[in-house]
């Protein structure tokens, strides 16, 4: 069985997408600081929609990044303080629950 793909023209000119990404390289070197990192991620569906919502703190603060289906990006809200963000991650997945979304999964970021 053979497969034909047409892509947009758009997506062939993809030469400055790395460019793009350059500052985001220091948020993958969090796992290596001194002091223990932690990051939960929690998968939420409602109405056919699937909503993600994660966290990842470190001895400088956290951050927790939102993907809501109905919004048009992601959202990342920083914290100096770790304590404060894992209080939020928590408050936020209350309130997304008692809104009607269903807890798909809550742990470790899924890999794969």
């Amino acid at each position: 069985m053979e497969h034909d793909f047409d892509f947009d023209d758009e997506l062939d000119d993809l030469d400055g997408f790395d460019d793009d990404l350059e500052g985001l390289e220091d948020f993958d070197d969090l796992e290596e600081l001194d002091g223990e990192v932690l990051m939960r991620t929690a998968v939420l569906s409602k109405n056919n929609m699937i909503a993600l919502l994660c966290v990842k703190t470190a001895d400088q603060g956290g951050a927790i990044c939102r993907v809501d289906p109905r919004e048009n990006s992601p959202t990342v809200q920083l914290y100096d303080d770790p304590e404060k963000a894992m209080e939020w991650f928590n408050k936020s997945l209350r309130t997304s629950r008692k809104n009607g979304w269903q807890l798909v999964y809550e742990g470790l970021p899924l890999q794969g």
